[in-house]
């Protein structure tokens, strides 16, 4: 019965791939399916079939609906009132034409934390062309670093969706896994991202030019202060850490609990979108109806992704209720294998084989959480890294952000693959080598 259970657990997985990949079904749909298939194959009633998925759903859902969106809001703020623009311009100027790579990263790094990647690269392409322009630097020097640090706060740091959504699958505190996949992805950043571009671009000399990106020249005058660019982006990040470190301050019970609900991920992006309205919008001289036009322009795309993490989410339950997670786990547990290599494995292979980085997080994560119920000791903030490291690797044709770096820095495939797709590897393996690292300290 166990030896079933796995292999129709392994075609469900294999069901997902192909619809991914092969029928070009949206994740949602192949999630769903695969569910269904799973939890029909496995035995499970047909009385509690729906309600699994109905539950799975709702568990993951129920506090990532407004995370997702009010993270959202913040980013389209940053990218229209040209916040991000001036943060990525502060670091040039910090850092100064010779150690350019390092002012990318730590532009990536920063614009990518409150942003999705694919809108981090908008923000970031037009100065890195501005920089190629004037100085007549291979263009993979400039812009791989900053891509770099957009990948790494985007598989790695909460509050994006992949990270978030293996939060709640895995019952983890949001307020450590910020903490630690700070400490975790800058190092890996640097590696893969200026330490790598200084190697490639001497190996790899791009044969087109960028084309799809036009530079508008926006007048200085007109953007937000630098000041006020950093505050808007770091803002739910300062207010998540402290009411992470509310309860060890020793404050009265009060004053503790109000900090902490401050700090909570939706009152912190909250207050944060109700901040970049001001200093972003108003004080720009954004009226309220540009506002909220781009209010509504940018919650429109977050529904594709709420529906592949809540198919995740009936996945993960469907697993779990069918006794296929038990099963695994039993084998897990005397295999020996730790829970972190497992979810970097399972991960990898999912995000190799559909190409989302967000889809892999989700369904290695609803694979690994009903195998770890039963392990004592396991460290779910680190896990959930694990599992962002793995979705990671590996970036080729069948991930949306292959054809985005091609496209837009004027690439051919081959070049794509040695430069982005080494990337992304190098990225994976120096973030899950972090985790193992930290793992050894907490």
């Amino acid at each position: 019965m166990d030896a079933y259970l796995l292999i129709v657990t392994l075609l469900s997985i294999v069901l997902v791939i192909i619809g991914v990949s092969w029928f070009k079904w949206h994740a949602f749909i192949s999630l769903t399916v695969a569910s269904l298939f799973l939890a029909v194959l496995s035995g499970l009633s047909w009385d509690k079939i729906v309600s699994a998925y109905e539950t799975g759903v709702g568990g993951v859902l129920g506090h990532l609906v407004g995370i997702l969106a009010l993270g959202t809001i913040l980013g389209k703020m940053l990218s229209e009132s040209g916040a991000g623009l001036q943060i990525a311009n502060y670091f040039v100027k910090v850092f100064g034409e010779k150690k350019l790579p390092w002012a990318m990263f730590f532009s990536g790094f920063i614009i990518g934390i409150p942003v999705f990647f694919e809108v981090g690269i908008l923000i970031l392409l037009p100065l890195v062309i501005s920089i190629q322009k004037a100085t007549k630097k291979n263009i993979l020097l400039i812009a791989l670093p900053g891509i770099a640090g957009l990948s790494v706060v985007h598989g790695l740091v909460p509050p994006h969706p992949g990270a978030i959504a293996a939060i709640g699958i895995y019952g983890a505190d949001l307020g450590k896994v910020l903490l630690y996949s700070l400490i975790i992805a800058l190092p890996a950043g640097v590696i893969s991202g200026p330490l790598f571009a200084k190697f490639i671009y001497k190996r790899v000399m791009p044969k087109g030019e960028p084309s799809l990106v036009t530079v508008e020249q926006k007048d200085p005058a007109s953007l937000p202060s630098v000041g006020i660019s950093f505050l808007s982006i770091l803002l739910p990040v300062i207010l998540m850490i402290i009411g992470t470190a509310a309860p060890y301050a020793g404050l009265p019970g009060q004053a503790e609990q109000i900090l902490a609900f401050i700090g909570s991920p939706l009152v912190a992006l909250l207050i944060s979108c109700f901040a970049a309205y001001y200093f972003l919008g108003f004080r720009q001289g954004m009226d309220r109806d540009t506002i909220k036009r781009f209010t509504e322009e940018c919650i429109l795309p977050v529904g594709s992704i709420l529906l592949i993490i809540g198919a995740g989410g009936a996945f993960k339950q469907v697993l779990i209720d069918s006794g296929v997670g038990a099963t695994i786990g039993d084998m897990s547990q005397g295999l020996s294998l730790s829970p972190l290599l497992l979810a970097f494995m399972i991960a990898g292979l999912i995000r190799i084989a559909t190409g989302s980085a967000t889809v892999a997080l989700t369904t290695a994560a609803g694979i690994v959480s009903p195998i770890i119920a039963g392990m004592p000791d396991v460290n779910l903030e680190l896990l959930v890294i694990a599992t962002g490291a793995g979705s990671l690797m590996f970036s080729h044709v069948n991930d949306a952000g292959f054809w985005m770096v091609k496209e837009y820095l004027g690439l051919t495939v081959e070049e794509t693959f040695k430069t982005w797709t080494v990337l992304e590897t190098v990225l994976s393996f120096t973030a899950f080598a972090g985790v193992l690292i930290v793992s050894m300290f907490v």
